[in-house]
């Protein structure tokens, strides 16, 4: 499961999909949560919140925040916001995305070639996929060097996604994020505060894979395999971790963690 060391962390994202089973999952074995997404997903966030009643989580362990993380200022709040309720913060779970279900095919099909791609999804895609991450780590980030001692993670996505033709802009903003994912580590070396990159490791069973693509449901890759590694990378990683990815389906539960982040981990960007 991951030892827990009661520590506080931001998903974002975090009504649905893998957001919501990171946010469970850090829930569920003793950590704090402030789980970040827009009002439009606040029936989303409900279910988040239910589902963590149902797993006897303390109604005080875990809550939502609504806003948007491409505003710079909301993102500064969300921040705010969680040190008010839980006093600090130990960790960043960029996850909030727009994947390529608005644009077109994402598994089989015909996609759009980029230059077809409507330019205001594009700026939309890439506003919150790369600023608002971006946002978000900008916003905490004073506090964790602050504190000598924060924890990033920047959900990313398998290379051959990156390049995949068809796949514009989500494959250049998930590249630009690992790219930043190093440079962040760079940055921030020798602070306390790490910056890694976490993928699934193929396409996962979420509303970024449309009902309306038909593909069979039962071979799509459970959100909940993220929660184990990024686990790990929030409560045990050591400050020698950063700047690397790791792919959450060759993540071994059976193994001891270091063991299976060794197993499942490799430097990032390339």
């Amino acid at each position: 499961m991951g030892e827990s060391t009661d520590r506080v962390v931001i998903v974002t994202g975090a009504a649905q999909g893998i957001g919501r089973a990171i946010a469970l999952h850090m829930a569920t074995i003793g950590n704090r949560v402030a789980c970040v997404d827009l009002p439009a997903c606040r029936d989303e966030m409900n279910e988040t919140l239910a589902s963590a009643k149902e797993r006897g989580i303390p109604g005080d362990q875990l809550f939502g925040i609504f806003g948007d993380v491409t505003q710079d200022g909301e993102c500064v709040s969300f921040v705010e916001a969680t040190l008010q309720r839980f006093g600090a913060i130990h960790g960043l779970v960029n996850n909030a995305a727009i994947g390529m279900q608005f644009i077109g095919h994402v598994l089989g099909g015909q996609r759009k070639r980029f230059f077809e791609v409507p330019i205001e999804r594009w700026r939309e895609v890439i506003n919150v996929n790369v600023n608002g991450s971006f946002n978000m780590a900008r916003a905490v980030t004073p506090h964790l060097v602050e504190r000598h001692f924060g924890r990033i993670v920047n959900i990313t996505t398998s290379y051959p996604t990156m390049l995949m033709a068809g796949f514009s802009p989500y494959g250049p903003s998930k590249a630009a994020l690992e790219a930043a994912t190093v440079i962040w580590a760079k940055d921030l070396d020798g602070t306390g505060v790490t910056v890694n990159a976490l993928l699934p490791g193929g396409a996962a069973d979420t509303k970024q894979i449309p009902a309306s693509d038909g593909v069979d449901r039962e071979k799509l890759l459970r959100p909940e395999i993220m929660g184990p590694p990024c686990a790990w990378l929030i409560n045990q990683a050591g400050a020698d971790i950063s700047g690397q990815r790791f792919i959450a389906n060759v993540w071994d539960v059976a193994l001891n963690p270091d063991e299976a982040a060794r197993k499942a981990g490799s430097s990032a960007a390339w």
